[in-house]
C-alpha cells in the first residue's frame, strides 16, 4: 500500500531543522578549533551513536555490496561539509543557507542526467531565477568593506562549491535511501566521513584535539546530525525527489534565527531578496511534474 506524502514531508522538514541547528553548533566549534578538527571529531562521535542505533535496529546486519555506495556518498559529503563550514565561518549563516538553495535547482538537472527525469522549461526558468538570486546575494557581499571583503568572497565561493556537491548528494541520497535502512546510512556516513578526514589529516597535518566547551558543541552537533540523517533517509525513501526538494529551503528561517541568536548576525535585504529569488526558482523547478509515485516499503 502506498504511503501518503505527509509523514515523509514532516520527516524531511524535521531533518532540515535538525541540520540547521547543527550548523550553528558547528560554526561555533569551527571558530573555536578549526573546521577540520570540528568535522573530524563530530563524525567520530556520530559514528559511535550510529553504531549503537544500527546494531539495536538491525542486530548482526552487514551492508555487503552497499558499502561502496556508502563510501562514495561519504566522499562527496566530506568535501561538501568542509567547504560549507569553511564558508559560513566567513559569512553569516543566512547567506550560507541562501546560497545552498541553488542545490535543489542543480539537482533537477543532475536527476535528469542520472535518473532519466525530463529537464523541462520549468527547470531552465528555475536555474535563471537561482542565478539571479546568487547575484543579488553577491551584490550584498560587495558592500562588505575593508579586509573583510576578500574573506567574504572566499566564503561565498566555498559555499557555491559546496552547493554543487550538495546537489550531487541529493541525487545520491534518493538512490541510497531506497537501498539501505536509515540507521545503516547514518552510521556509515559518519564512519566513512571520519575516515576520509583522517586520511586528509595524514596528508595536510592532523588537526588539534578540541578543548573545553567545544566538546559540548561537537556532541550536540553529532547527535543532531545523526537524527537528521535518519529523518531525511526515512523521508527520501518514501516520497519522490521533486516533492521533497522544496523542503530544503525551510532551513533559511532556522539559519537566520540561529545566526541572530548565537552570533548577532542581522538579515540584510540583499540576502533576503536573493533567497526569495532562489526559493521562487525551487518552486518553479519542482512544480508541475506528473506521474510521481510513493515508495511501497516495509518497516
Amino acid at each position: 500500500m502506498a504511503r501518503p506524502l505527509f509523514l515523509p514531508l514532516v520527516a524531511a522538514a524535521g531533518g532540515i531543522a535538525s541540520f540547521s541547528v547543527m550548523d550553528a553548533l558547528m560554526k561555533r566549534a569551527s571558530i573555536d578549533t578549526g573546521v577540520h578538527a570540528a568535522l573530524l571529531w563530530r563524525n567520530i562521535i556520530g559514528a559511535g551513536f550510529g553504531l549503537a542505533v544500527w546494531q539495536i535496529a538491525h542486530p548482526g546486519a552487514w551492508p555487503g555490496r552497499r558499502m561502496a555506495m556508502h563510501a562514495m556518498r561519504a566522499g562527496v559529503t566530506s568535501a561538501m561539509a568542509f567547504a560549507f563550514f569553511w564558508g559560513i565561518v566567513r559569512t553569516p549563516m543566512a547567506v550560507g543557507m541562501a546560497l545552498s538553495f541553488i542545490a535543489p535547482i542543480i539537482a533537477l538537472f543532475m536527476a535528469g542526467l542520472t535518473l532519466g527525469e525530463a529537464i523541462t522549461r520549468r527547470a531552465l526558468g528555475a536555474s535563471v531565477l537561482g542565478l539571479l538570486g546568487v547575484g543579488v546575494i553577491g551584490l550584498g557581499r560587495m558592500q562588505v568593506g575593508g579586509a573583510l571583503a576578500q574573506d567574504a568572497w572566499h566564503g561565498m565561493l566555498a559555499l557555491l562549491g559546496s552547493a554543487v556537491l550538495y546537489a550531487a548528494n541529493l541525487v545520491m541520497q534518493r538512490h541510497q535511501a531506497q537501498m539501505a535502512p536509515p540507521a545503516e546510512i547514518a552510521f556509515f556516513q559518519s564512519l566513512f566521513t571520519a575516515c576520509f578526514l583522517t586520511l586528509a589529516g595524514l596528508v595536510i597535518g592532523m588537526p588539534p584535539i578540541p578543548q573545553g566547551t567545544v566538546w559540548r558543541d561537537l556532541t550536540g552537533s553529532a547527535g543532531l546530525s545523526f537524527v537528521s540523517l535518519m529523518l531525511l533517509s526515512w523521508g527520501w525513501a518514501r516520497a519522490p525527489a521533486h516533492r521533497l526538494l522544496p523542503v530544503e529551503y525551510s532551513g533559511f528561517l532556522w539559519a537566520a534565527l540561529m545566526g541572530w541568536i548565537w552570533f548577532g548576525e542581522r538579515l540584510d535585504l540583499y540576502t533576503l531578496g536573493g533567497a526569495v529569488l532562489v526559493v521562487a526558482g525551487c518552486w518553479l523547478g519542482a512544480g508541475g511534474q506528473k506521474g510521481e509515485h510513493t515508495e511501497q516499503v516495509a518497516l
